[in-house]
């Protein structure tokens, strides 16, 4: 506060009340206390906005940090640690985080080989977060990035810093690259090495972690693959069950963790038919009485076989196995369910389980045209199927035809 009556303003009550942290007198303010004053106050601005923006960045931070659940999305958290990285070093700073792993192959099929690819950028180089060719950067970064790739060692200059980080598995190396408007110091390079690491190592444990998923994935495809063969049908059934129960499980609009539980649970379907006889289960011609007693086991015997498992994907596959032959009007098996007392999970995979069942070909029948499976479902729905997801189905015709031109039959 400046005043020419501080009787009007009492010091103590102005201070004391409101939000004010200095008080003078006019005639107190001589030309070199003002200009005092005048710095003062530009410096105190000046923190102010500093902490605004490191509470802004540290807000995208813990964003971000929410939606780490697998390697892509780590480029966004990354992203915004290294903008408030250079934020933190007080310098203008552009830049970009990039790794490759020696054994990428082994993660995820849609990583190549040896191909860097971008774990972070700033707003600068941001347009580089949507590829993995590094073709489209400076000649001078291409060949700094190279430099510490070829000699396995980070660098720096008065101006830049390149970073290199080899993980202890060998697996994958990183490369970080800034740039500053003024020079760098040892602590800012000490905090950029240890960002460098820190993004290296939680992307590695991402891949790790999505290496696992596709295991586990791939493992569950096989098993059913196997009971499919043994049946002398097409492995291929197995999947697109799956994609259909993910399809219509995102029409429901289910959680993303919810619906990839259901791609990968539905193939578990029909895995109590390891236990049906091949008399039965390969018979080209219709089964008599004694024989579909027998093929009815199936769904006792798979829900059996996979609850007692306290995995949550088995957990759902049990549920799965049990009810996808249930039917909505009350007449399926084992127990006769109807309507909403059959579990959403068992009513979605009955709809995907018979419409590719239609489509593909048996060892007592032939394969019907999609359409012709399609109006199938449509007329017994609110018989045999939910009509509500017989209506989601029909709403989505060009993805479920998407999923027979990506899985065919073999």
């Amino acid at each position: 506060l400046r005043t020419g009556q501080p009787g009007q303003a009492p010091e103590e009550h102005v201070i004391k009340t409101y939000d004010i942290n200095d008080y003078k007198e006019k005639t107190e303010l001589t030309q070199r206390k003002l200009l005092t004053v005048f710095y003062a106050a530009l410096r105190s601005y000046r923190d102010i906005m500093s902490i605004e923006q490191s509470r802004a960045a540290l807000r995208r931070s813990i964003d971000a940090i929410t939606r780490i659940y697998d390697s892509h999305n780590l480029r966004h958290f990354a992203s915004a640690v290294l903008e408030q990285a250079a934020f933190l070093l007080g310098q203008d700073g552009q830049g970009l985080c990039a790794s490759r792993s020696s054994q990428v192959e082994a993660y995820a099929a849609s990583h190549t080989e040896g191909k860097m690819k971008v774990l972070a950028a700033t707003a600068d180089f941001a347009g580089m977060l949507d590829t993995d060719d590094l073709s489209g950067l400076p000649a001078d970064i291409q060949a700094a990035l190279q430099r510490a790739m070829s000699e396995r060692q980070g660098f720096f200059d008065s101006h830049r810093y390149v970073g290199y980080y080899r993980s202890s598995s060998g697996g994958s190396e990183s490369l970080l690259y800034m740039w500053f408007s003024e020079p760098i110091d040892e602590k800012a390079r000490e905090l950029l090495e240890i960002f460098c690491a820190n993004v290296a190592i939680t992307y590695e444990s991402l891949l790790l972690r999505e290496e696992i998923l596709d295991t586990q994935r791939s493992t569950v495809y096989i098993l059913c693959e196997a009971v499919e063969r043994r049946s002398k049908e097409t492995g291929a059934h197995v999947r697109r069950v799956g994609e259909l129960a993910a399809l219509m499980a995102e029409a429901l609009q289910m959680s993303p963790h919810d619906i990839e539980f259901m791609r990968q649970a539905a193939p578990l379907h029909d895995i109590g038919k390891v236990g049906v006889p091949d008399r039965v289960l390969n018979k080209p011609g219709k089964l008599d009485a004694e024989e579909w007693e027998i093929m009815k086991t199936h769904a006792e015997a798979g829900a059996d076989l996979l609850r007692s498992s306290d995995k949550r994907i088995l957990q759902l596959g049990a549920i799965i196995a049990h009810e996808h032959h249930e039917r909505w009007d009350g007449k399926g098996y084992p127990r006769g369910l109807a309507g909403e007392q059959i579990h959403i999970a068992g009513r979605i995979v009955a709809l995907a389980d018979v419409l590719d069942a239609l489509v593909s070909r048996r060892c007592y029948k032939e394969n019907w045209p999609l359409d012709q499976a399609l109006a199938y479902v449509a007329e017994h729905s609110g018989s045999q199927f939910d009509p509500n997801l017989v209506s989601l189905l029909l709403d989505r015709l060009d993805a479920v035809r998407a999923i027979y031109e990506r899985y065919p039959d073999c």
